[in-house]
C-alpha cells in the first residue's frame, strides 16, 4: 500500500524546506545589520554616489544582499543589472552584463561594440533621469579583464556616466583584487557581521512561518546552539539547521532541540578532525564541516 503523502499523517514529508533553496530576495532575513545596510546602499543612490563595497566572508550572506539591495533598487525606479563575476572566462562580462539590461531588439542588434552599448545605455538613462545600477557580486574573484573594465566605469568623470552606481561585494582577503577606483570612490563599505543568537532565533521563526509551520519548531537552546557551532555564519546556519529539521522530522518530533542539533553536527563530524569552527570560509564550503566531538552546550 502506498505510503499516505498527506501533511497530517504521522512523519509525512513535507514538500516545502524552509532552509533550503537559492538566495532570493523574498528569503533574505532582514536583521538590524541588514536593515542598515540596505540603507546605507540606498543611500547611494540618493546622493548619486559612484561605489559602494560589500565585504564579508564566505557564506556570510553578501551575494543575498547583493540580491535583496538590487530588488530595493528597481522599486526606488532605477534600472538594475546583477552579475556574479565568480568563475568568469575572460572576454565575456560585458556581453552578459548587457544581457541584464533591458535594450530594445534594434539596440542589441546594432553593430557596434559592446562597450559602446554599454555607453549607450548609461547615456539614455542619464538623460532620462533614471539611474542605473550595476551589482557585480564577488568582483575580487572575476576575470582580470571585467575588473579593469569595471574600474574604468568607476573613474569614468563623464556627464553620461552622472547617474551610474556601482555596488560590489568581495571578501576582506580579496579587497587587493577589488579595482583601485572602486575602493578610492566607494563612499559606502558594508562590512558584515556575524549573526548573534536573536539573529538565528528570529531567522529560524521566519523561515518556518513563511514555509507554512509553526515558528517555534526550534527551542531557544536548539538556536543558541546552531548559532555557536556555526559561529554566526549565515550559511552554515541554513544548513545546520536544514539537517536538524530533517533529522527532526525523520524521527517524529514535534520541536527541534538542542540534543538533535548536537546530534547532526556530530553526524557530519569525523571523530578525529581537528576543530575549524574559527574559520567561518570552511564552513561555508560545500564539505560538511569538520570539527572534534564537543560537549553540550546548553547545560
Amino acid at each position: 500500500m502506498a505510503r499516505d503523502p498527506s501533511p497530517h499523517a504521522p512523519h509525512a514529508p513535507h514538500a516545502l524546506h524552509p532552509f533550503t533553496g537559492p538566495a532570493e530576495p523574498s528569503t533574505f532575513y532582514r536583521g538590524a545589520a541588514q536593515e542598515e545596510a540596505l540603507a546605507r546602499l540606498e543611500w547611494l543612490m540618493s546622493q548619486r554616489q559612484r561605489c559602494g563595497l560589500v565585504v564579508a566572508a564566505t557564506g556570510m550572506g553578501k551575494s543575498h544582499l547583493a540580491t535583496a539591495a538590487a530588488r530595493r533598487f528597481g522599486g526606488l525606479g532605477a534600472e538594475v543589472a546583477v552579475l556574479s563575476l565568480a568563475g568568469l572566462p575572460d572576454g565575456e562580462w560585458l556581453e552578459l552584463l548587457l544581457d541584464r539590461l533591458p535594450l530594445d531588439p534594434a539596440s542589441r542588434a546594432e553593430p557596434l561594440r559592446p562597450w559602446l552599448k554599454l555607453e549607450n545605455r548609461l547615456r539614455e538613462n542619464t538623460l532620462l533621469g533614471r539611474p542605473t545600477v550595476l551589482v557585480f557580486d564577488d568582483i575580487d574573484r572575476g576575470p582580470a579583464d571585467a575588473r579593469a573594465g569595471i574600474g574604468r566605469l568607476a573613474a569614468a568623470g563623464e556627464p553620461r556616466f552622472a547617474t551610474t552606481i556601482i555596488v560590489a561585494t568581495a571578501t576582506p582577503a580579496g579587497l587587493t583584487e577589488v579595482p583601485e577606483a572602486v575602493r578610492q570612490r566607494a563612499a559606502v563599505r558594508i562590512d558584515l557581521p556575524p549573526w548573534t543568537e536573536e539573529d538565528v532565533a528570529a531567522y529560524l521563526a521566519g523561515g518556518l512561518a513563511h514555509a507554512g509551520r509553526p515558528d517555534d519548531l526550534f527551542t531557544a537552546a536548539a538556536a543558541a546552539t546552531i548559532q555557536r557551532f556555526a559561529t554566526g555564519v549565515p550559511q552554515v546556519v541554513r544548513r545546520l539547521a536544514h539537517l536538524a529539521l530533517v533529522a527532526a522530522d525523520a524521527e517524529g518530533i514535534d520541536s527541534v532541540d538542542a540534543a538533535t542539533v548536537e546530534q547532526v553536527w556530530r553526524e557530519l563530524s569525523p571523530p578525529d578532525a581537528a576543530p575549524t569552527i574559527s574559520d567561518p570560509a570552511t564552513l561555508a564550503s560545500e564539505q560538511p564541516p569538520r570539527v572534534r566531538v564537543v560537549r553540550r552546550l546548553w547545560d
